[in-house]
């Protein structure tokens, strides 16, 4: 312990209206982000630093959202649209992806077709993630043990799928190209 070097005391760096403008600026051109998470973002900069403008910090900071939504660097519905893409690509379901827009702080209005979309793509979605996983169809020997294919349901259900579809792939054979086919050509459709 007596060779440990004490931590230099860190203050809080004075921040004003222009640093928070600058922070913001930066954020949007590293990450796409909806509204929310630039104000959650710009929130705890501030809550991390000493406020030294004459303003109220937390009138500046949905100001400078505002700001950055009227030049066009946020827009919730097309970031609700590429991460409810993203997600259902990634294999997920319609209720992991409407929690992760929750989370996000997008609206309802504004994920309402992002979440139609990924309803459209559910099988197709469920199919993918059964093909990582090798689940069902995709599995390398039949899965004969009730408890694995519980777990197998569940792990659908963690990734937002219906246990319904969950159950309806799970119940296609490894082997099966027929039926394998007809689940492909259904989600096709889609």
């Amino acid at each position: 312990m007596a060779n440990r070097r004490a931590l230099p005391d860190r203050s809080k760096r004075p921040l004003g209206a222009a640093k928070l403008d600058e922070l913001a600026l930066a954020y949007v051109a590293r990450f796409a982000t909806s509204r929310a998470k630039l104000t959650r973002y710009l929130s705890r900069k501030i809550r991390e630093s000493e406020w030294v403008d004459e303003i109220d910090a937390m009138a500046a900071c949905e100001a400078v959202a505002g700001r950055m939504e009227r030049l066009g660097f946020l827009d919730d519905r097309q970031y609700a649209a590429m991460r409810a893409g993203a997600m259902t690509r990634r294999g997920l379901g319609v209720r992991r992806v409407k929690a992760q827009l929750f989370v996000d702080g997008i609206a309802p209005g504004d994920s309402e077709d992002a979440l139609s979309e990924a309803e459209d793509k559910a099988l197709a979605s469920a199919i993918g993630f059964a093909r990582r996983r090798r689940f069902g169809p995709f599995a390398v020997r039949t899965a004969d043990d009730p408890a694995m294919r519980e777990r197998q349901v569940a792990a659908f259900a963690r990734a937002g799928h219906s246990l319904a579809l969950a159950r309806r792939i799970l119940a296609v054979a490894p082997g099966d190209e027929d039926a394998l086919a007809a689940l492909d050509a259904e989600a096709a459709l889609d």
